[in-house]
């Protein structure tokens, strides 16, 4: 009998197709995905040549740059504009599907790819994007990579990779109402730190990982990254089956049941070992926020500003006070109170529909004092919420409603944080000027989002539920 293997092990060695002495190994990769900041990797295969190996398994997406107002009009900026073309281009001369600006499929890559399908248990997935890790929330093995390995898989269809160590983090127990998967993976990492998971894949296992919906599972794995990991994936479970049935691109009738067959073999054995194990109770989640430039600085909205003079280590000391400094925070105040200029409720991590529902639920009936920006992950949310009259509430609050792609979560096409100006946000990173030069930036939950709106401050969601 073979050993027991983890969910990583056995898609892993399923896509391996050599391995060198080195412990190298060449992947098969089932599903890539490109944007516009793909072009250096065409720039790559048209120098060397070569032609896109299978344009049938590439998926490009128009979502980085792409402006959340005004898509009627020309884009402004040229440097986007050109960008937007080399993209159309490139994917006109290798025939691959685009998902451009008029398309209705069109929105956030890690949104789209799941909602049309293209994401399924099993696969492997790869992105010019390091949040590609959102995918395995289906029990796929999906991450980021670079131009030059984009242009490989463009060329190739492989990837030469080795094997990332695993480390497996369980959450047991019941997750308290208001408490939410960002709450989650936002305490997982304050937990282990942003360095935490480097060079390992993260499986999250657990009865409270089990009991989130599809969309939660997302939003935990797409920030696997900011704990330092490779990657991060999920079992795939009944759950995970009944969200991909019937999706465009899933398999359908007697191929679909005959996926679920297989994909009930992905999770991992019982014994199987890894090299890490780190646990946490669902019951101390609270939710949480950050206080400084990296997503490791995630604290209980309850919590006080750390304290650099309570800190022995003498370097973290240091980046303890960098950071505050760089924030506007005085140590040893409370958190929650801490006024905000704005709000940001989007980006790949939080906006799909639940995360619009949560962040609705709050402003309903209520108005902003800050004004705001709510961008839907893809066009299929973007109508799906009005059809349930979520942008009217939206709009109602004094928050502006805008069209999807990554917006200001990367600070794009306007969509700006002013220097000095401090913004309540459903994306992924805090880090310094992240959302513009000199933007403050504090990492939450849609919920929390949409209750610091209110509030104008910092404030735990819980007290106006």
């Amino acid at each position: 009998m073979s050993e027991p293997r983890t969910l990583f092990d056995k898609v892993w060695d399923a896509h391996a197709i050599l391995t060198r002495e080195d412990g190298t190994t060449l992947l098969w990769i089932d599903r890539h995905f490109v944007h516009e900041g793909s072009f250096h990797g065409f720039g790559m295969l048209d120098h060397a040549g070569r032609p896109l190996a299978r344009p049938d398994l590439t998926t490009a997406v128009a979502d980085h740059y792409v402006p959340s107002r005004d898509r009627d009009q020309p884009i402004r900026d040229p440097e986007v504009a050109n960008m937007m073309q080399m993209l159309r281009t490139n994917a006109t001369r290798h025939g691959i599907d685009l998902l451009d600006l008029d398309d209705p499929r069109q929105g956030i890559v890690h949104v789209v790819g799941p909602e049309q399908g293209l994401t399924l248990p099993g696969l492997t997935m790869v992105c010019g994007d390091s949040h590609t890790s959102t995918h395995g929330a289906f029990g796929a093995l999906a991450f980021g990579i670079g131009a030059s390995e984009v242009s490989h898989v463009l060329a190739t269809q492989t990837l030469w990779q080795r094997r990332p160590k695993t480390l497996r983090i369980t959450v047991d127990g019941t997750l308290s109402p208001h408490v939410a998967g960002k709450d989650v993976i936002l305490a997982i990492i304050g937990r282990i730190g942003a360095g935490g998971a480097v060079g390992h894949v993260i499986e999250y296992a657990g009865s409270a990982i089990r009991g989130l919906e599809m969309e939660g599972r997302l939003t935990v794995c797409n920030m696997s990254i900011e704990a330092g990991a490779r990657a991060g994936m999920i079992a795939p479970d009944d759950t995970t089956f009944a969200w991909v049935e019937g999706r465009a691109r899933a398999p359908k009738g007697d191929a679909f049941a005959a996926a679920v067959a297989a994909w009930r073999r992905l999770p991992s054995d019982e014994g199987a070992r890894f090299d890490r194990e780190v646990t946490l109770n669902a019951a101390d989640i609270a939710p949480t926020v950050t206080w400084g430039t990296s997503p490791e600085t995630a604290l209980p909205v309850t919590a006080l500003v750390p304290d650099p003079a309570a800190e022995p280590d003498a370097a973290r000391r240091t980046r303890i006070r960098e950071q505050l400094d760089y924030i506007g925070l005085e140590p040893g105040r409370p958190l929650e109170g801490t006024p905000i200029d704005r709000v940001f409720i989007g980006s790949c991590t939080n906006a799909r529909l639940p995360d619009l529902r949560a962040a609705a639920a709050v402003l309903r009936g209520r108005r902003a004092v800050v004004p705001g920006l709510v961008v839907a992950g893809s066009v299929p949310v973007k109508l799906a919420a009005e059809a349930e009259g979520l942008d009217r509430v939206f709009r109602d609050a004094g928050l502006r409603w805008g069209e999807p792609g990554c917006s200001m979560c990367v600070g794009m096409n306007g969509d700006l944080v002013a220097p000095g100006e401090r913004c309540a946000a459903t994306s992924n990173r805090n880090f310094q000027g992240r959302q513009g030069p000199g933007s403050r930036t504090h990492l939450m939950s849609p919920a929390m989002a949409a209750a610091a709106a209110v509030r104008g401050a910092i404030t735990d969601v819980r007290n106006l539920a």
